[in-house]
């Protein structure tokens, strides 16, 4: 793992375009505090920071070939890197390391800009042909790890892991883009490549940018999540999807083991971290070190679970006790690394588990992300199901019922419906809406905007739609999809990368040198997934079916049958006794960023401190976009950045 930061430009750079790689890679310390490396020429400047993980000593970077005609830097890992350089050896290429990097170039010698589909990792890449004078960007198929960039007036590009690395170059100032914030407060994450900064783009998932010059800039897609028509699934026996998921899944945990460094796993108390944490553990490694959450909220708390998995496994496990003022006291510290404002609190305590991780010297753990997606096992997945059964007889009683068997602690609800009625029932009979899925979600997100203030409003208005945004960048045949298949693409290709495995993941591991490798999105593992019959997903309102069944034989009874239970943290009880409330959210504070409607915010905080007062779900989403809003303002737009 490392970060990544370069300056490109066709036409030559300036001594000071050279300089600027310096500060641009020292702000990515965090990401690889264990070596630095620089790459100059006329026209490109390169930067990494390295967290050493294989080939200890020879992995340095920038890397180049034999003739010192192609250069490369990377962040991420590319786990079959074995197999392919023993390919690459039978084809005459020869190596100086073992080291994965080394293995780009030459795959990129071999099979020029298709290298990138003999890959299996998760990766960013910036990869310099002096010959051609070529730029080539890429990023994984799912977006796990992130890479950034800018293009200048004068065709200069600015790349990096992380978009604070770009504004250390002096011709780049941060500006808050309400394209972005409209997104993020819609949809709850960003459509590549908008992000939340004006001119600064996000490399999408499964893409790479490539130019010869600083005025034919192209990107391109080399992978897309597909699935079949919603009338053409091949069924097969129940147990050829087990036998085939088993033996994917065993590789790609075993292939993700590589390292020269301990690997230690998360454990929820789910069934996904479980199903990997069991397989290294009866595998390959018998002293396994496993790390959990916990909560002193006992709402929120699993570590009844957690522990049911620790004694079966009989792990080295390490858990972190977390107050709701524990959040409240790093949250800015999160902020800076997520670089876009939030709706909940959930990536904190996920900062704070990553910090005690490094602090027992590891540097990589397995975690079970990415199975809910693939699998079905997310309650808007049942949301859907439900709400579909319930159209075709839209005045049923009984059929709107059927939501309190996924919501059961929603008191009152089993005697009249009426609740499920009044929250479920918006464009029941829209079946057309290609985000039928996800319409509730999105239209309870979308009203946290009213805190905004009408002026800032007013610039979410002149944006185009954001659903019109999101439509150009589905999947062409996405309307002809089961209706299963299209929620788990949404969640696959937008909320996954977006937020899950970036403000979630990436980011909250990686600010305390950690990486995060995530066996279920092996891209073998998301391709033949996609092929499985959506019954077999989700059978009735039982999730995550065939998982289930392949792995009954490994793991307790309890964790296999127990309700899912979403990961959620504390958060109004995290802010109210916090010392920076005031500071941040002060009336002339509010009144001079001009984001949010003062009245309003102090309405909020003055609920968030009568203890007794309850706030609603909404007015607590609401409360962290304001907070997380104007700490970024604060960190980002308000930073002396070159001084």
């Amino acid at each position: 793992m490392c970060g990544i930061a370069g300056v490109y430009n066709s036409n030559g750079l300036s001594e000071l375009d050279k300089i600027s790689i310096h500060p641009m890679t020292e702000i990515l310390a965090h990401r690889g505090p264990d070596d630095q490396g620089f790459y100059s020429d006329e026209c490109i400047s390169l930067g990494q920071r390295r967290l050493s993980i294989i080939d200890l000593s020879g992995g340095k970077q920038p890397m180049c070939n034999e003739d010192r005609t192609i250069w490369i830097i990377f962040n991420g890992e590319i786990f079959n890197y074995i197999e392919l350089m023993n390919m690459l050896k039978k084809k005459g290429h020869r190596f100086s390391t073992r080291s994965d990097t080394e293995v780009l170039v030459h795959l990129y010698e071999e099979y020029n800009t298709d290298f990138f589909q003999y890959c299996n990792g998760q990766f960013s890449i910036a990869l310099w042909d002096t010959a051609k004078k070529r730029l080539l960007l890429a990023r994984d198929r799912v977006g796990i790890r992130p890479l950034f960039y800018s293009i200048l007036k004068n065709g200069t590009i600015l790349f990096a892991s992380e978009m604070k690395s770009l504004f250390c170059h002096r011709d780049l100032k941060p500006q808050i883009d309400p394209a972005g914030f409209d997104q993020i407060f819609s949809i709850w994450t960003n459509i590549p490549p908008t992000t939340v900064f004006k001119n600064v783009n996000e490399l999408p998932p499964g893409s790479f940018l490539i130019t010869e010059s600083s005025d034919s800039i192209r990107v391109k897609r080399y992978w897309g999540l597909q699935f079949p028509d919603r009338n053409s699934y091949v069924y097969k026996p129940v147990s050829f999807y087990e036998d085939r998921l088993r033996e994917l899944l065993y590789d790609s945990v075993t292939i993700r083991l590589r390292a020269d460094v301990p690997v230690a796993s998360y454990l929820s108390g789910g069934i996904d971290s479980s199903i990997i944490s069991t397989l290294v553990k009866k595998n390959h490694c018998n002293d396994l070190i496993t790390f959990s959450v916990a909560f002193k909220d006992d709402q929120f708390d699993e570590r009844d679970y957690q522990q049911e998995m620790v004694q079966y496994l009989k792990t080295d496990h390490h858990t972190i006790d977390i107050a709701a003022t524990d959040i409240g006291e790093i949250f800015s510290e999160v902020i800076w690394y997520t670089e876009k404002p939030l709706i909940r609190t959930a990536p904190a305590p996920l900062f704070l588990l990553s910090k005690l991780v490094r602090d027992n010297g590891i540097k990589v753990v397995l975690t079970g992300e990415g199975a809910d997606e693939l699998f079905g096992g997310y309650d808007i997945f049942k949301e859907n199901a439900i709400r579909r059964f319930w159209a075709r007889q839209p005045f049923s009683i009984i059929r709107p019922e059927l939501f309190s068997r996924i919501y059961p602690d929603v008191k009152g609800s089993k005697q009249t419906g009426s609740f499920w009625k009044h929250f479920f029932s918006k464009d029941l009979l829209n079946l057309d809406n290609p985000f039928y899925s996800h319409s509730i979600r999105w239209n309870n997100t979308g009203q946290i905007k009213s805190v905004f203030s009408q002026q800032y409003r007013e610039q979410f208005d002149i944006q185009s739609n954001v659903y019109e945004q999101l439509q150009t960048y589905l999947n062409a045949d996405f309307a002809r999809w089961h209706p299963l298949s299209s929620a788990q693409y949404l969640e696959t290709m937008l909320f996954l990368p977006g937020y899950l495995l970036s403000s979630q993941g990436d980011r909250m591991m990686m600010g305390n040198s950690v990486e995060g490798r995530f066996p279920f999105l092996d891209y073998r593992i998301i391709e033949f997934a996609s092929t499985i019959p959506p019954e077999y997903k989700l059978l009735g309102l039982q999730e995550k079916y065939i998982l289930k069944r392949a792995y009954r034989d490994i793991l307790p009874q309890r964790i296999l049958m127990r309700t899912k239970k979403p990961y959620r943290s504390p958060i109004s009880q995290c802010f109210s006794g916090s010392h920076y409330i005031n500071e941040v959210l002060s009336e002339n504070t509010l009144v001079k960023d001009g984001f949010f409607n003062v009245n309003t915010v102090q309405q909020l905080v003055q609920k968030m401190r009568n203890k007794t007062s309850m706030m609603s779900e909404r007015e607590n989403m609401a409360l962290v976009a304001v907070i997380s809003t104007q700490m970024l303002n604060n960190q980002f737009t308000n930073r002396k950045w070159n001084d």
